[in-house]
């Protein structure tokens, strides 16, 4: 809630939440926003006292306070009111009848406030891919893992020795040793 000039509490600003969300999605996961406006409100999952939002397999982890400020925008969605909407599941629901927020507009929107998508996006994948190896983020944030290559390369990236799969079982005849002794 916010305070007006006369001291009574008014709901928050919903495009307000539009705004904000689409802008951290972009900088924290470096997604579209041709598929920001495609998420659905299935694709947040609640697992306990954890946000995850559906970019890729696994579910990435919403970080406080986002979390919340997710949740909200969830409560209070923009274009839930007309007579076309009610059961919407957009995330970004958008004013025409079951379609989402339109990404061109939302751009728009975007660069108004000061947040250029674009420039962000390509930021933000980058710096993903300085502190993950390329597969790491390919799977977590619903990329192609030849595209994130691609980008790691450019970026000068230090993972080239990485080795993606499951590093838990050994090799198939591979026996262990014990520790060396000295005699």
């Amino acid at each position: 809630m916010t305070q007006s000039l006369h001291g009574i509490e008014s709901p928050p600003d919903p495009g307000r939440f539009t705004l904000r969300l689409a802008g951290i999605i972009v900088l924290l996961y470096a997604q579209p926003l041709t598929r920001i406006v495609r998420l659905t409100v299935d694709d947040v999952v609640r697992d306990g006292d954890s946000v995850l939002l559906r970019l890729g397999e696994p579910a990435s982890p919403v970080p406080a306070p986002v979390d919340s400020l997710l949740l909200e925008h969830i409560a209070n969605r923009d274009n839930m009111d007309t007579a076309t909407n009610p059961a919407s599941r957009w995330l970004f629901p958008g004013r025409r009848a079951g379609q989402p927020f339109r990404p061109d507009h939302l751009s728009s929107l975007l660069n108004k406030v000061g947040v250029p998508a674009a420039a962000a996006r390509g930021a933000a994948i980058r710096q993903q891919l300085l502190e993950l190896p390329a597969p790491v983020v390919a799977d977590a944030l619903g990329y192609h893992d030849k595209t994130t290559t691609r980008l790691h390369n450019e970026t000068g990236g230090t993972w080239s020795r990485y080795a993606p799969g499951d590093h838990a079982r050994s090799p198939t005849g591979w026996l262990p040793q014990g520790p060396a002794t000295v005699d």
